[in-house]
Parts: structure tokens; C-alpha cells; sequence
């Protein structure tokens, strides 16, 4: 198999939405509330489970199924919401990172206390 590529996948989005004639409706407030709706139903999924059985939930054939289709729908979401908007999602992410890597450094051994200081 070989490794996919998002913008290949933006591509085969937008020419499925095309011949469908439904690139009229992927407007991106119509687009980021699918995709909300798409988040919520894989939300829906884990709702009601135990955290032990939510770290197990791949293991049931059916439940990985249904995961892995929500996930496809909010990735498939994500990605056409980013092409509108002409958003590179890996540059976005990327980016994400290096602020967060700056604004929550990896915390470093405590110092040592000094024990004359309270004396």
C-alpha cells in the first residue's frame, strides 16, 4: 500500500463532492458544523463507557468499525473545511506544535532545597 498523501485525499474529496454537484453546500460554516456533528457521533460512541473499556473499544469488530467510520468522517470533514479555507493542515499543526513546545517546556528536575534556608 502505498502512504497517502492529504492533499491527494483533499483532491479525491472535493472531485466526489464535485460530481455530486454539492460544492454549493461546502461553504465552511456549513462545512465545520458537519464536522462538529461528525465529532459528536464518535463522542457518542465512548459516552457511556468505563475508561478501561473505552482503551479496549478496538478490540470489538464492530465498535473498531464504527470508530474508524467516525473518524473518517471528521477527518474527511476537517480536510475539505481546510481546503476552503485554504488551510495547509500539517503546516497548521506543525506550527500548533512549536508554540505549544515553547509555551509548556518540559519541566526539568526540581531544584535542590536548600535546608539552612528555613533554619
Amino acid at each position: 500500500m502505498t502512504e497517502l498523501d492529504v492533499a491527494e485525499l483533499q483532491r479525491r474529496l472535493a472531485a466526489f463532492a464535485a460530481a455530486r454537484d454539492w460544492e454549493q453546500y461546502h461553504t465552511p460554516k456549513n462545512l465545520v458544523a458537519a464536522l462538529s456533528v461528525e465529532a459528536s457521533e464518535l463522542v457518542e460512541i465512548f459516552q457511556w463507557l468505563t475508561p478501561e473499556q473505552s482503551a479496549r473499544i478496538m478490540d470489538e469488530p464492530e465498535a473498531a468499525h464504527r470508530v474508524a467510520d467516525e473518524v473518517a468522517d471528521v477527518l474527511a470533514y476537517l480536510l475539505q473545511f481546510c481546503e476552503v479555507l485554504g488551510i495547509d493542515p500539517l503546516q497548521a499543526l506543525a506550527a500548533k506544535m512549536d508554540r505549544n513546545e515553547k509555551r509548556f517546556p518540559v519541566p526539568g528536575p526540581p531544584e535542590p532545597q536548600d535546608r539552612h534556608s528555613s533554619e
